[in-house]
Formats: structure tokens, sequence, C-alpha cells
């Protein structure tokens, strides 16, 4: 059985190799504040970012414009060593709803989880092709979640490089204490903390778990 990749090691290779005649450019995709803060952090210093929120899971809508205010208020406080700019996709959820469609029932992490993940992947990769400088990667905040699953995002990152033509930026950023960063930031700056990832079915999932609580 094949053993599995260390992705924060992936990530510390791509970092030590970055050109330093220049800032390269990562666009990132980012689900949230609170998963973005540290990511932010942390890659800042390596990077110029822009963001890209593209969450068509997220409902409803007032939901949806929350978390976006937040991350927007987020890059405002933050001290960032680069530019850091955010880029909204647009808020589609027919499209999540057509995608999850018969996975109702899956949990976090299984195949509706994997097929939106894709999705909004897959968008991002299709938006940083459209930009006027072709970024150096593609990434994601993603991985900071325990609730994610970091062996499948990557692997489906580096799948859509391949195929569109710009590196994967590899990352657990759970990693190195990432996630209790990430805690520690959102309580400094006051980041709306959700209880759940975005979708309907993650919102009941959640609120199962604090029944059985």
């Amino acid at each position: 059985m094949p053993s599995r990749i260390n992705y924060q090691l992936a990530l510390d290779d791509i970092l030590r190799r970055l050109p330093q005649e220049r800032t390269p450019l990562l666009f990132l995709h980012g689900c949230c504040a609170p998963c973005s803060s540290y990511v932010l952090e942390y890659l800042s210093s390596y990077f110029e970012i822009r963001l890209f929120f593209y969450n068509p899971n997220i409902s409803p809508e007032p939901e949806y414009l929350h978390r976006r205010e937040e991350l927007r208020r987020l890059v405002q406080e933050l001290p960032l060593e680069n530019p850091v700019t955010i880029q909204d996709g647009d808020y589609a959820p027919e499209r999540f709803y057509a995608l999850a469609k018969g996975l109702e029932k899956e949990p976090e992490r299984g195949l509706r989880c994997q097929r939106c993940i894709g999705h909004r992947l897959e968008k991002t990769f299709a938006a940083a092709k459209k930009l006027d400088r072709l970024p150096d990667f593609v990434g994601t905040t993603l991985t900071i979640s325990p609730h994610k699953d970091a062996e499948f995002i990557n692997a489906c990152g580096s799948s859509l490089a391949e195929q569109y033509g710009v590196p994967w930026l590899f990352s657990d950023f759970k990693k190195k204490g990432g996630y209790l960063r990430s805690i520690a930031l959102s309580k400094e700056y006051d980041l709306y903390r959700q209880s759940f990832c975005g979708c309907v079915y993650s919102k009941a999932e959640a609120a199962q778990r604090e029944t059985e609580k």
C-alpha cells in the first residue's frame, strides 16, 4: 500500500525553490475568513496573493454575503507582507444543488463534498487562466480544516494543474499548528466562525452533532 504524502513537506520544498528576483503570484481559493487567516499570515511573505472567493455551496445568501464581508475585513486588518487582493466569483447556488443531487445524505468528506470541492477548484483554475498575469501557483485554504480530506484536495488540485497548465500549491495547512493559529487569529480579529462548512447539509449535520452532545 503506497505511503501517504506529507503535503506540508511538499509545500516546504516549493517555498524553498521560489524565485528570489521577483515576488511570485498565488491565485488562492478562499472559503472564509477564519480558514484564510493563518494561510494569509503564512504565505504573504512568499507570494503576492489574489484571493478567489467562489463558494456556491454557502447558503442562504445572507450567510454567503456575511462570510464574504468578513474575508474582506480580514484582508484590510491583517498585517501582510505582500499585497493581497480579493476577486469575487459569481454566486450560483443552483450549481451546487445540481452536483449534490442524490447525495444529500452523504456525510462531510463523502462524495458530495468531493464533488463540491472539485467544482470549486476547477472554477478556480479556470479563473486563474483568465488573469492578465498567469499565476505561478493555484491553491486553496480548504486544507486547513480538520473536516476536509487534504489528500483528496491535493490529488484533485494536482490533476487540474496538469489540465490547465498552472502549478498546484500542495498544502496541509493544519500542520505546524496552523489550525490552532487560525482559531487564535479568529479570536484576535473577532472573526465570524461558523459551525458548519456552508451548505444546508453540513449545517444539518452540525446541528445533529450538537443534539447528540
